[in-house]
């Protein structure tokens, strides 16, 4: 990349991964609109044996990981998941298991918690029932959720929920964080739609409008504000989508400085969506941790900010932003080392412009929705 006559930053050393990410699978029962999971999931169904994974664990933890996330797909599909969860808490990580609830039961709970399972993460697609399970693609998805949920409470853990908010669901914020009370949630994290995976490809049908997004924020801080003042424990965070931003978040706090990922089949990246960039990304079958972390190119890539092109490269917030997100980049002007389209500054803002811009003339139904399964993924990787 030619210089731009400015002294750059040196790049700094990257430290250690502090914060580590299981996908155990890409099998789920469920098949939401708005999966993370990659678009060609159905091409990557060899999974990591129970005994490479506690490897992976192994090596993490001595990298100096601390935490560990089980998520997928559905982890609970996994049948060793009880096995994994003892293995890493005998290696001392603090865990969390990041789920739907479907395919979670009492004596499931109670098995995880005798394995040192330190925390439970339960998804919900809305407070209505008919809309949870029509995104959710389960006529029981809803039921199971409540039932699971309070089962959590009752064993001891924190409850802690996860509502994905778009445009079939943010209107009714209120009743959102009325069944989070209900359920005594400790953590109620109120995310919008982040759009990649499959959320990007539905994008025109899940992205709230601008009128939409600061009635439900404004809602959310009344309560807040409610809530603070009766001393109530519940924490309510409220996730906008980078789409209505004007300058970048730090994804991941920067390329390669404390998250990694693991996929079920082994491939390793420096974050949960990078699987779709042009980059070759190391696998765990055939390096050591050590070496991903620190050597490969996939991991190195986009560290620092010698990679950086204008205006980037001279901008005074670099070291807050670290230039945003690649993978964003990616999606929106097909050149990942591209400054992120959410900046004002950055020559392609005009892509996120016409995304707002869309979001308020879509039509509505969910209908038009392309669900996340297994034909529908197929069907894409043909085309």
């Amino acid at each position: 990349m030619p210089s731009s006559g400015c002294s750059s930053t040196p790049d700094p050393k990257p430290g250690p991964p502090f914060w580590l990410l299981a996908e155990l699978t890409y099998r789920c029962p469920l098949q939401c609109p708005y999966c993370s999971n990659p678009l060609d999931f159905a091409q990557h169904k060899e999974e990591l044996t129970t005994q490479q994974w506690i490897e992976v664990f192994r090596q993490a933890r001595e990298l100096g990981a601390a935490q560990l996330g089980f998520s997928g797909g559905e982890p609970l599909v996994r049948q060793d998941l009880e096995e994994l969860v003892r293995a890493a808490r005998d290696l001392g990580y603090y865990t969390n298991l990041i789920t739907s609830g479907i395919g979670l039961s009492e004596a499931r709970i109670e098995a995880l918690a005798k394995a040192g399972l330190d925390h439970i993460q339960v998804s919900f697609q809305a407070a209505d029932e008919e809309v949870n399970n029509l995104l959710a693609g389960s006529r029981k998805a809803f039921a199971q959720k409540l039932a699971m949920a309070r089962a959590v409470k009752a064993a001891g853990y924190p409850m802690v929920l996860n509502f994905v908010t778009h445009r079939h669901n943010i209107d009714n914020i209120e009743r959102i964080i009325e069944l989070c009370l209900e359920l005594e949630a400790d953590f109620v994290e109120l995310a919008t739609c982040q759009f990649y995976g499959w959320a990007e490809l539905n994008r025109a049908g899940l992205l709230p409008t601008r009128e939409q997004l600061q009635r439900a924020e404004r809602i959310t801080n009344q309560y807040r504000d409610k809530l603070a003042a009766e001393r109530h424990p519940c924490k309510l965070i409220f996730v906008t989508p980078d789409y209505y931003e004007e300058r970048p978040k730090a994804c991941m706090n920067g390329w390669g400085s404390l998250f990694l990922d693991i996929t079920p089949d082994g491939t390793a990246l420096p974050c949960h969506s990078a699987r779709q960039l042009p980059v070759q990304f190391p696998n765990v079958r055939e390096h050591d941790l050590r070496h991903i972390w620190y050597e490969s190119f996939g991991f190195n890539r986009f560290r620092g900010y010698d990679w950086m092109p204008e205006p980037c490269r001279s901008c005074d917030e670099k070291e807050k932003d670290f230039g945003g997100c690649r993978c964003q980049a990616f999606m929106l002007t097909g050149d990942a080392a591209n400054a992120d389209p959410v900046c004002a500054k950055s020559p392609h803002h005009h892509k996120i412009l016409a995304a707002r811009d869309e979001a308020e003339r879509a039509p509505w139904g969910m209908e038009r929705l392309t669900y996340r399964n297994e034909r529908a993924s197929n069907i894409i990787c043909r085309s």
